[in-house]
Order: C-alpha cells, then structure tokens, then sequence
C-alpha cells in the first residue's frame, strides 16, 4: 500500500537537484545511488571486486561499536512529511535499524558547516527487501537529511516526500515557471498516470526520453485527460510552453489550459490549440487573469514531456512566500 504522503513531492531526488554530499562508508556501492530517480534493479550473480553490484549505498561490515550515516542536501527544501527507506533487493545486508534527521542551513554550505539536526523519524526498526514508510509530523522548512542506519549495511533508496518552500527572494524582480516543482509547483489530480508519472511535467530541464514525460493510457471513449496543477505561488501567466519532445505517434492531437484564483471559476488561459509531434510549443498568453491553479486539457489524449508556465508572481503572493521562508 502507498503511503499518504507518497503524494507529496519528493525533495531529494536527484531530478530536482538533489544530492548525496556526505557518508562515512560507501565500499561497496556509492551513496549517490540513495537518490536515483529510477527504482532501483537488481541482476543477481553481478560481482565487480568488491563482492555482488548492488544499485544502492551499502557499508562494510562492522567489527567495532558504531554506526553508518549519509547527508542527503534536498533538491528543493520543503517541510517533510514521510520518508521512504527503501531496502529492495537487499534481503541479508539490510541494516536492523534506521533513525533520520533534518537540518536547515541556508545558501550552499559545505557538509560540515551543517547545524542544528532535529529527529525526523527515531531510531525505528527496518524490514529488507521493503519500502519502508515513515510518516513525519515534525514542521519547519528544512534543506538537508541525515539517514544513519544501525549499525551498518544497504539502502536502495531514500525518499523524501514534503511540501516544496523554495527560497523566494531569486522572484523579486524576475519573472520564472510558476508550475515548476523546483519553484514550489505539484500536481493535485490527473485524469490518467498508465505510462508515465505527471509529475514528470514540472521537472527542470528537458526530458531525455518518452519516459520521463507524462502518458496516457489510449482513450475509447468520448472523453479527454488533463492534469491539475497548483503554482508556486498567485501569479500572472504570459508564456504556456507545451512540450511533446520524444512523442512522436503518441502526442495530443490539441491541448487546452485553464485557470483559477483559489476556488473561483475556471477561466481560460490557452484556448484548444492544435499541437505537433516531438515538438516543443511556446505560446505568448496576453491579458491573463492572476491564478493560484491550472488545468492542462489534452485531446484526447496521449503524452507531453513537460509544461511551463512562465509569468511573475503578485507582489501579494511573493511577500506570503517570504514570509514563510522566513519563519
């Protein structure tokens, strides 16, 4: 079963820019597997020099009191609210025990310039080859994770699921993409996930396959798919860009974007407009109302890679983001 809080971004993967920038152990595979976008695989009867290749960070084995650790600088800081300490695939070599913290340490400091951990999840016990989920009712923005695992061993992955507060102070006086995670975008709801995560369209940079985009299963009906998306924060919209990069016999036949302020009335933003294959589209929106949420309508259905929504946040929405980042 999938975890409430799996619906939350996660702010450490590697994607969104995270990274693994510290560990005490790593010899028999490399921290940086901790934060991989893809699930981690296994082939078994692999062995490099040092023993069984295993797509995860893993430790040597312990003779002495102690334990092993890795700092994990989240790509986004957010407030968490679950952790997944994902052991698949190791079933003999998982650690017993896990315990995971959290710091805030503002602009790019190095490892050890890192203060103030606070528990996210107490030490807890671990099952192999499993997901395991931690729910997290700790508040506060947060920029890095330590995960120490009791006393040694591997972790396929770490996930860690929050509510993105980036820090707002690069919006001033600069217009960005409202709808991208990295800028505190999530998707709320989509009509159909069968081929491809919509999440996947408010990744930074381009995709580099048809799977990093968003799919939908074919339709048969009389019907259309679309993706619901909350900004970063209460903006005005002036460039849609709509990305069918890498779809080329599967891309929507048009699209269409509406808008709204809060719960108020759907407004549009992007009338239905026809879309090519494998094509990135940009499309200038003039006289757009100010909008907290968009609906992307594609007809009838079929994949894009990514969605923009470049604009400025209202000089109302940057002081609420601020003061947030500020508390």
């Amino acid at each position: 079963m999938t975890a409430a809080f799996a619906e939350w971004p996660d702010l450490a993967v590697r994607t969104l820019g995270g990274g693994v920038v510290a560990a005490n152990d790593e010899l028999f595979a490399a921290k940086e597997n901790l934060v991989r976008t893809e699930p981690p695989t296994h082939l078994p009867h692999t062995f490099g020099s040092k023993g069984q290749v295993y797509d995860g960070w893993e430790t040597r084995r312990r003779r002495e009191p102690g334990h092993d650790w890795a700092v994990v600088r989240l790509g986004v800081p957010g407030v968490v609210r679950g952790v997944v300490v994902d052991t698949s695939f190791f079933a003999g070599n998982f650690p017993p025990e896990c315990s995971v913290e959290a710091c805030r340490t503002d602009g790019y400091p190095s490892p050890d310039e890192l203060r103030g951990w606070h528990t996210l999840v107490p030490r807890s016990a671990l099952r192999g080859d499993a997901r395991n989920a931690f729910p997290v009712h700790a508040g506060g923005v947060v920029t890095h994770v330590r995960l120490t695992i009791h006393p040694d061993g591997g972790v396929a992955r770490l996930r860690v699921h929050g509510e993105p507060v980036p820090d707002p102070r690069p919006f001033a006086h600069l217009p960005l993409d409202l709808a991208a995670a990295v800028n505190g975008g999530r998707v709320l709801a989509a009509s159909d996930r069968f081929h491809g995560r919509p999440e996947n369209l408010l990744l930074p940079g381009n995709a580099a396959t048809m799977g990093d985009g968003w799919e939908t299963a074919r339709r048969r009906d009389d019907g259309n798919d679309w993706v619901q998306v909350t900004l970063g924060g209460r903006g005005e919209i002036g460039v849609v860009e709509l990305d069918t990069t890498h779809f080329v016999g599967n891309a929507p036949a048009a699209a269409a974007l509406r808008g709204r302020d809060g719960a108020g009335p759907w407004v549009g933003v992007l009338p239905r407009t026809r879309l090519q294959p494998d094509t990135p589209h940009r499309f200038v929106v003039v006289g757009t109302p100010r909008v907290t949420e968009v609906r992307l309508d594609v007809y009838p259905d079929g994949g894009l890679a990514r969605l923009r929504c470049h604009g400025r946040l209202t000089p109302d929405a940057y002081e609420a983001l601020l003061r947030r980042w500020q508390r």
